[in-house]
C-alpha cells in the first residue's frame, strides 16, 4: 500500500519549492523533510525538485503532478472534514475576488453592504485582473474570478453567468456626438482612444466598422476602462467601454448607443471545482450574482 501522507508531503513541496520552509510548514525537521522527498523520488522515479543556484526548482513531472497532487489532497480534506451548518453571523472569512477595473466601483458598494448586513465577520479582497490566465485559481491563490470566458481559461473551472452586456460610447458632456444622430461616420470621424492591456489590436468595434468600409481614428491607447474614461470626460476623445460593467465610472458623462452592431457579450463568475460545495462559499457566489443582475431590464 501506498503512503498516502506522502501526497501530503508532495503538495507542501511542490507549493513551497523549498525542503527548508515545507518543512516547517509540517512542523518537521530539514532531516525528515529531506528523507520524505528521497522516498517521493523513489515512488515516482522522479528527481521532482532539482537544485538551480541557491533555490530548487520542479522537473516537468513535477510540474505535470501539481495541479493532481493539490486535487486529491483537497479531495482527502474535504472527506475528514465535519459537514457544519454555515452560521453567517459568526463566519469570520476573508475571500478575494479577481475583477476587472469597473466591477469594484459598479457592484462593490452593494455587494459590502449586503456582507455588512448578513455576515458581518467577512472581508473582501478585490485583486486587480490583469490577464485571463486561470492559474491563481486552480493555486487557490483567489477565491472567485469575473469575466469574460476565454479559451485560455482551465476546462476544470466552474462558470455561472451574471449578466449580459453590451459596448456603449462615452464622451464629455458637450461633445459634439452628445448633440444629433450619431452615425457611423460622425462615430469613426472623432478621435478614438484604444482599450489594449497588449497593446494595439483591434476591437469588436474595429470590425463592425470595417464591414461598412470605416476606421476609428485612435488617438492613444490604454491598459483599462478607467483611464479611459476618465480620459474622455477631459478631452473631445470617445472611449468605448461595457455598459453595465463600468456603468459608475462614466457618470456625469454622456453615454451613447454604437452607431454599428457589435455582439452583446455575457459577464461570468468563475471559482474551481474544489470550492463547489463549500457552504460559506455557496453563499458568497449566490450574494454577487444577486447583486449583479439587480437592475438589468
Amino acid at each position: 500500500m501506498p503512503d498516502l501522507n506522502l501526497l501530503v508531503t508532495l503538495d507542501v513541496l511542490l507549493t513551497e519549492g523549498s525542503v527548508v520552509r515545507a518543512a516547517r510548514r509540517l512542523q518537521l525537521s530539514a532531516s525528515a523533510m529531506s528523507r520524505a522527498l528521497a522516498r517521493l523520488r523513489e515512488a515516482t522515479g522522479d528527481p521532482l525538485l532539482v537544485r538551480a543556484g541557491r533555490g530548487l526548482v520542479p522537473t516537468p513531472r513535477a510540474l505535470a503532478l501539481r495541479g493532481r497532487v493539490r486535487q486529491v489532497v483537497d479531495d482527502a480534506e474535504a472527506v475528514l472534514r465535519p459537514a457544519l451548518k454555515l452560521d453567517l453571523a459568526s463566519l469570520s472569512r476573508t475571500f478575494s475576488i479577481r475583477s476587472t477595473e469597473g466591477f469594484v466601483e459598479t457592484f462593490g458598494p452593494a455587494l459590502l453592504a449586503r456582507i455588512e448586513t448578513e455576515a458581518p465577520g467577512v472581508r473582501l479582497w478585490f485583486v486587480p485582473k490583469l490577464d485571463k490566465d486561470s492559474t491563481a485559481l486552480r493555486d487557490g491563490v483567489v477565491d472567485l474570478e469575473t469575466g469574460v470566458t476565454s479559451k485560455s481559461m482551465g476546462p476544470e473551472i466552474r462558470t455561472q453567468g451574471l449578466f449580459r452586456d453590451r459596448f456603449v460610447g462615452i464622451v464629455r458632456k458637450g461633445h459634439a456626438l452628445a448633440r444629433g444622430k450619431v452615425t457611423p461616420e460622425r462615430y469613426a470621424g472623432g478621435a478614438h482612444i484604444l482599450i489594449s492591456r497588449r497593446g494595439l489590436e483591434m476591437a469588436p468595434v474595429d470590425h463592425a466598422l470595417e464591414k461598412l468600409g470605416l476606421s476609428r481614428r485612435c488617438v492613444v491607447t490604454v491598459g483599462g476602462f478607467s483611464p479611459a474614461i476618465v480620459l474622455a470626460g477631459e478631452s473631445d476623445m470617445i472611449a468605448t467601454v461595457p455598459e453595465r460593467h463600468t456603468q459608475s465610472l462614466w457618470r456625469g458623462l454622456h453615454c451613447f448607443a454604437l452607431p454599428v452592431e457589435v455582439p452583446q457579450f455575457t459577464i461570468s463568475l468563475f471559482w474551481h471545482p474544489r470550492l463547489d460545495a463549500d457552504p460559506a462559499h455557496q453563499w458568497l457566489r449566490s450574494l454577487v450574482a444577486t447583486v449583479c443582475r439587480q437592475g438589468q431590464p
